[in-house]
């Protein structure tokens, strides 16, 4: 891991754990996240979007041994569905727990990724806790796939904008997202 690379995780991880809401790069696309169990820092995500607050964002996890902590009831295909997708997937389960809540939907749902990636990782990791995931954009608008692309709004509007991996360009999209029943059935949301 690069020097570089290590100085914007400590930090970021000082940033979280102080309620600031940042532009920092996932798996997928950019995003403006914040600590995930925040419920202010959740709120000033919704305000910097202009987005409803019905409208829910999606959680991040480092490991799938997580999700028990934030929701009551995993059906086992959840697990597959992980540890055999091509690329990242986001699933959208039923019964959330130990979660704000302005960031769980009106049904109780709640939209989690088990990122992969040095950055979301070691933050997740280090930080212990998941982070807020939503794209930088302003709500309606197209999603950004890259930093170049994001809003000076959203970069000025954040508390701080992580400063690695602003000229990756790589054929990026958002995660697939799936919306798991109980019962094991699925259907996609979001290809």
């Amino acid at each position: 891991m690069s020097e570089k690379l290590s100085e914007e995780i400590e930090k970021s991880v000082s940033l979280f754990r102080q309620g600031k809401i940042l532009l920092y790069p996932t798996d997928t696309v950019w995003g403006i996240g914040c600590d995930a169990t925040n419920a202010k820092a959740v709120s000033r995500i919704f305000q910097l979007k202009n987005r409803q607050e019905q409208k829910s964002m999606i959680v991040l996890l480092d490991a799938k041994e997580k999700l028990k902590d934030y929701v009551e009831e995993i059906p086992p295909i959840a697990y597959d569905l992980i540890d055999n997708a091509a690329s990242p997937i986001t699933i959208v389960y039923n019964r959330a727990k130990n979660l704000p809540s302005n960031l769980i939907a009106a049904d109780g749902s709640i939209a989690i990724r088990i990122v992969k990636g040095d950055y979301c990782v070691e933050v997740i990791r280090k930080l212990g806790k998941p982070l807020v995931s939503t794209s930088a954009n302003i709500s309606g608008e197209p999603t950004p796939t890259t930093f170049e692309q994001i809003p000076e709004v959203i970069k000025q509007k954040v508390d701080y904008v992580v400063d690695i991996y602003h000229g990756r360009v790589r054929s990026v999209r958002p995660s697939t997202v799936l919306k798991l029943e109980e019962n094991g059935t699925f259907k996609i949301l979001r290809l």
